[in-house]
């Protein structure tokens, strides 16, 4: 008898125990959307003190800021206040310690001051780690990523809303589409004409050597869908308010090409490519990905290039790069020769490049021209970083 019992209650409590986890999978995952929903009721009904700590993690991200431990960040402004300027970034220090860097760096000195820089620091750290938006050791957690990302969409969608999101124009005829029909000659790339149509046309006008008038070239129709891969420059000299805003035009970029019914992708580059997100429509995994983007190391473009190449495929759609960068690269042995090389096998995979560079030097904006010319591309030089979004969304409508 105790042979035939046990197996049946082991059963029993394997399905018990089976079923408790499940539940507290069920709880854990309500538990955690809940939360979710409390942070984008908070968001959309304008919670100033929710939003404000969404942008004190976003700007932490944006500076690299590991963690937030408060005894070091006070240590660090007492020390030396310059350096931790240049660390936290005035964003920063003026959510934590709630006055603003210019009276710190003045009353820094004050021993009754540095004694309220401290509580205010320690209070409201402590306060993101009551919220779930910072774990114990200070870093940020899934929480608070959520609600960084959440500040950077409505930020930018409303920044968009005021400039006005544009409209992209469909083209029937489009010089990267595909080769459809023959038209009478106009001034068009040298690849775009036309060998044999010519050389018939000027046969049957019974010329004796082909003249311009004979020139055929392919007329080119769009390609079906559109593909559209975000390159985003993470090196150490992004740092802060570039990478910020580079950031922000990603989000505008996805929002309007997915809206479109069209694809787009990431891909986040320093001294290596850091993070990949293949062409997609899920706005959400886009916009997650960029929240978390953060800048150090050099900069590699042409291994950018090549893993938009091996991202792209063989896609039969139209398929564009958009490269931002401060720089021009640093990383390889003959890094601007591995470039080229680079963007020229990418052409010949029907890839079209863009460079939009911040603020080049000559040498970078002399490299940047080789690249649009070899790629077919546009280049956009950018000196006011508030444009950033607008220029972006303008190469999407031109593509």
């Amino acid at each position: 008898m105790a042979g035939s019992i046990e197996p049946v209650e082991y059963k029993r409590g394997k399905e018990k125990f089976s079923k408790l986890e499940k539940a507290e999978e069920l709880s854990g995952k309500l538990s955690k959307q809940q939360k979710e929903n409390k942070l984008m009721h908070s968001v959309l009904e304008s919670d100033k003190e929710i939003i404000e700590e969404g942008k004190l993690l976003t700007e932490s991200v944006n500076q690299n800021l590991s963690s937030f431990v408060p005894d070091l960040i006070f240590k660090n402004l007492v020390n030396d206040y310059k350096l931790a300027k240049q660390l936290y970034g005035e964003v920063i220090i003026r959510k934590l310690t709630g006055y603003d860097p210019g009276f710190v760096e003045k009353n820094i000195k004050i021993p009754e001051f540095r004694e309220e820089l401290k509580k205010n620091i320690e209070e409201n750290i402590k306060k993101l780690k009551q919220k779930d938006l910072l774990n114990k050791g200070g870093e940020i957690t899934d929480q608070g990523l959520k609600l960084s990302s959440l500040i950077l969409y409505t930020e930018e969608l409303d920044k968009l809303r005021i400039k006005g999101l544009g409209e992209k124009k469909e083209k029937k005829k489009d010089i990267y589409g595909d080769k459809k029909d023959y038209v009478p000659y106009k001034k068009t790339r040298y690849r775009d004409i036309a060998v044999r149509q010519s050389v018939k046309t000027a046969i049957r006008r019974q010329h004796t050597q082909l003249l311009k008038e004979d020139l055929r070239i392919f007329e080119r129709q769009k390609k079906g869908g559109i593909s559209i891969i975000y390159a985003l420059d993470a090196s150490g000299s992004m740092k802060g308010e570039k990478i910020g805003v580079g950031k922000r035009a990603g989000v505008a970029l996805a929002y309007k090409v997915i809206n479109e019914k069209n694809k787009v992708g990431l891909i986040v580059f320093g001294e290596d490519v850091k993070k990949i997100v293949p062409p997609t429509l899920d706005f959400d995994d886009i916009l997650r990905s960029i929240t978390s983007i953060r800048a150090r190391a050099e900069t590699d473009i042409a291994k950018t290039v090549q893993k938009a190449i091996e991202l792209f495929g063989a896609s039969k759609e139209t398929k564009h790069l958009i490269l931002l960068t401060d720089v021009l690269p640093t990383k390889g042995k003959k890094p601007e020769e591995e470039t080229l090389r680079a963007v020229s096998i990418a052409r010949d995979q029907d890839i079209t490049i863009s460079v939009v560079g911040i603020n080049l030097d000559k040498q970078g904006e002399k490299l940047a021209k080789r690249i649009i010319e070899i790629s077919d591309g546009r280049l956009y030089t950018v000196k006011n970083l508030e444009v950033l979004d607008t220029v972006i969304l303008e190469d999407y409508y031109m593509v």
